[in-house]
């Protein structure tokens, strides 16, 4: 028979569950979704949930605040048996959560209770972990922490950025979606209670996060590259002789197979197809970079655009 749904998502792990509930025998009731953001030069950014939501019909209310009484009020005539989050960006008061008979579930992209908080992915690319997850959980007023409904897991490749992580866990994000209100549906779901000893947390990230932690090991660096991609990107500022400061996007790198000591951020060797920087411990070569203002290049174009020598510093 299907049940009536609600949907609570913004972000990128949100668009294929929303796409797989329009698509199955429940009915969305109505999505809900963060307000319309205008970005450099007034352009309006793209919301692909909205834009379906209204091309199926569907009722769109998009909140500056989910909690006030008119938001509460407009969720309770939509009459829903169960709400589903995924991404959505904003906390939801208790009165919230429990609007539906079934309560309110949420889509998380970590392996809880391991990273509750909003940088699930960057965490687990950051800290290098084997593999990742989603989790469904059903929500409780205390950030991620209510019990696991469903799981599943899939490993982290060695090249693997942040980006690339989030579209293999959104794409597994439907179907378990899918499963777990069926369960939720029949009566037969397993609730599983999260270990308060193994909770760690991923905070909220800013565009200064994004800078290269130079005094780390080569291989936390190559991570860091990795895990700020695609936001907010890896940076460092290169001061060259003779020249201005400049800032620099740092898109791909490798741990170089030379070692030895020096200063973090330090250039330690510069020639025609090759740009080593001193970490922590071991080296890191640079493979493309991205000067302000100038498009991505290859370490090679950069080298002879710019012409970093031994001695220079990163920061």
């Amino acid at each position: 028979m299907g049940l009536r749904i609600v949907f609570m998502g913004t972000g990128r792990l949100a668009l294929p569950v929303f796409e797989a509930l329009c698509a199955s025998n429940h009915t969305v009731a109505g999505l809900v979704t963060q307000p319309d953001r205008t970005g450099r030069g007034h352009h309006h950014h793209v919301n692909p949930l909205k834009e379906l939501a209204l091309a199926r019909g569907t009722s769109v209310f998009q909140p500056d605040n989910i909690k006030t009484p008119e938001s509460v009020a407009l969720l309770r005539e939509w009459q829903a048996d169960l709400q589903v989050v995924a991404a959505y960006g904003q906390i939801l008061s208790a009165e919230v959560l429990h609007l539906p008979r079934f309560g309110t579930i949420n889509v998380h992209a970590s392996l809880l209770p391991k990273y509750r908080g909003a940088t699930p992915i960057h965490a687990a690319v950051l800290n290098g972990d084997a593999e990742s997850g989603v989790t469904i959980i059903q929500l409780e007023p205390k950030l991620d922490a209510g019990p696991m409904l469903g799981v599943v897991r899939t490993p982290i490749g060695p090249d693997d950025t942040t980006g690339d992580l989030e579209a293999r866990l959104a794409e597994l994000a439907g179907p378990l979606t899918l499963q777990v209100i069926g369960q939720i549906e029949a009566g037969t779901t397993t609730p599983v209670l999260q270990d308060p000893a193994l909770v760690t947390r991923a905070g909220k990230l800013t565009k200064q996060d994004g800078r290269i932690p130079w005094n780390r090991s080569a291989v936390e660096v190559e991570r860091h590259v990795r895990g700020m991609q695609p936001w907010p990107m890896a940076f460092t500022t290169v001061h060259l002789a003779g020249r201005p400061p400049l800032r620099a996007l740092v898109q791909r790198v490798r741990v170089a197979d030379a070692d030895g000591p020096g200063v973090p951020g330090t250039v330690v060797e510069a020639t025609a197809e090759r740009c080593t920087v001193q970490c922590g411990t071991g080296r890191i070569d640079l493979v493309q970079v991205q000067p302000d203002g100038k498009r991505p290049m290859a370490v090679a174009e950069f080298l002879r655009g710019y012409r970093p020598a031994s001695g220079d510093q990163c920061e």
